[in-house]
C-alpha cells in the first residue's frame, strides 16, 4: 500500500490556498494549522477574472485598471499573510489575472505544490447546491490532494477531544487504494483513529435480493481485510475501525463525521469525462458542500489524458 508520493501528500512542503478573498476567514485557520503540522510554506492565490479589472472614471467611462484590482487583492490578503508569519509560518501572496482554474494549475506547477486548499459554497434551502465551477474543475483535473473547506466547516479552537478521528469513506473499488493509504498516513500524522466507512444500499433492498447485510455483508468482510492490512503497517498502529451502514451515502458520511467529530474526511473522486460535471456524483458533491470539517479529495488514477484544455498535474515521486 505505501506509495512514494504519499509522504509529500501527508506532509506537504507547499500548500496553495486559492481564495476569492471572501473566504479567507474560513480557509486561513485550517491553512495555518496544516502549515504548522508539516512545516509547510503557504501560497495565497487570488485570481482576477477579466471583468473585475475594469474601473469607471469620473465621467462614468469604464477603463482597464489591473493595478487597482491587484492592489485591492494584495491589501486584503496582507493581514492574513502577516498573521501567518506572526505564527512562524512562511506565507506569500500572489495575484494573477485570467481563468481561475488555469491559474491554480499554473501556480501548482510553478511552486511545486503538494496540496491545494480551497473553499466551496452551498446556497439555497431547497437542496440546490453550488460547489463552484472553479472548485469543480480543480477537483476533477489534478492528481494532487485537494482539501475543500465548506461553509459549515470551522476550526474549533481550544477544543480538546480525547481522540482525533480521520474518516475515510471508501467504495472498496481497486482504485480506492491510494486514497485509503493517504487516509492511513494522515491518521498516523495526527495520532488519530482511522474509521473505514462503506455505505451499503438500504437494508430492505438487500434483503429483498437475498444479500447478506450489515456485519454479515461481503463489504464488511472486505473492510475487515483492509483494516487488518492497514493496521499491520506502521502508519496507524492498529487503530483502524471498519464500519458499514445502510442508507444514502452522502447522508451517512455526513452523519458519521458529525458523530465522530472527525478532523478530516478523506474521499476518492471518481474520474469522469470532461463534459460530465462533478455534480453528477451527488455523494461527493453533498459531502463537500455540507461537511463540518475539511474534506480531502484524491482523484482516482487515470490512464487516459485529460481534456486538452486542462493542464495535467502528474503525480511526482
Amino acid at each position: 500500500m505505501p506509495n512514494p508520493g504519499l509522504s509529500r501528500w501527508t506532509h506537504p512542503a507547499v500548500i496553495l490556498v486559492a481564495t476569492d478573498l471572501s473566504d479567507l476567514d474560513r480557509l486561513m485557520p485550517f491553512a495555518i494549522q496544516q502549515a504548522h503540522d508539516s512545516a509547510a510554506r503557504l501560497i495565497l492565490l487570488h485570481v482576477l477574472a477579466a471583468g473585475t479589472v475594469m474601473a469607471v472614471d469620473a465621467a462614468g467611462i469604464p477603463f482597464y485598471d489591473p493595478a487597482g484590482s491587484i492592489d485591492f487583492a494584495s491589501k486584503t490578503m496582507e493581514p492574513w499573510r502577516t498573521m501567518a508569519r506572526g505564527e512562524n509560518v512562511t506565507c506569500d501572496s500572489v495575484v494573477r489575472e485570467g481563468n481561475a482554474a488555469q491559474q491554480i494549475f499554473t501556480c501548482a506547477r510553478q511552486f511545486n505544490v503538494d496540496r491545494i486548499l480551497l473553499g466551496t459554497r452551498s446556497r439555497s434551502k431547497i437542496s440546490k447546491l453550488l460547489l463552484g465551477s472553479v472548485a469543480e474543475q480543480v477537483l476533477r483535473s489534478v492528481n494532487l490532494p485537494v482539501m475543500t473547506v465548506g461553509p459549515e466547516a470551522h476550526l474549533e479552537v481550544g477544543k480538546n477531544d480525547p481522540e482525533k478521528v480521520v474518516l475515510h469513506a471508501t467504495t472498496l473499488r481497486e482504485t480506492s487504494s491510494p486514497s485509503a493509504a493517504l487516509a492511513c498516513q494522515i491518521a498516523a500524522s495526527q495520532s488519530a483513529r482511522l474509521v473505514l466507512l462503506h455505505v451499503l444500499p438500504p437494508i430492505d433492498e438487500m434483503e429483498r435480493d437475498g444479500l447478506p447485510t450489515g456485519l454479515d455483508s461481503t463489504a464488511m468482510r472486505e473492510l475487515r481485510i483492509l483494516a487488518t492490512e492497514i493496521g499491520a503497517t506502521e502508519c496507524c498502529c492498529g487503530r483502524v475501525e471498519p464500519r458499514v451502514v445502510h442508507g444514502n451515502p452522502s447522508i451517512e458520511i455526513l452523519s458519521a463525521s458529525a458523530e465522530l467529530h472527525a478532523s478530516v474526511i478523506v474521499l476518492e473522486a471518481r474520474n469522469r469525462p470532461a463534459y460530465q460535471s462533478l455534480t453528477r456524483d451527488r455523494t461527493v458533491y453533498r459531502v463537500l458542500a455540507h461537511a463540518r470539517c475539511p474534506v480531502l479529495t484524491l482523484r482516482e488514477p487515470s490512464e487516459t489524458a485529460l481534456d486538452k484544455n486542462i493542464p495535467h498535474l502528474a503525480s511526482r515521486s
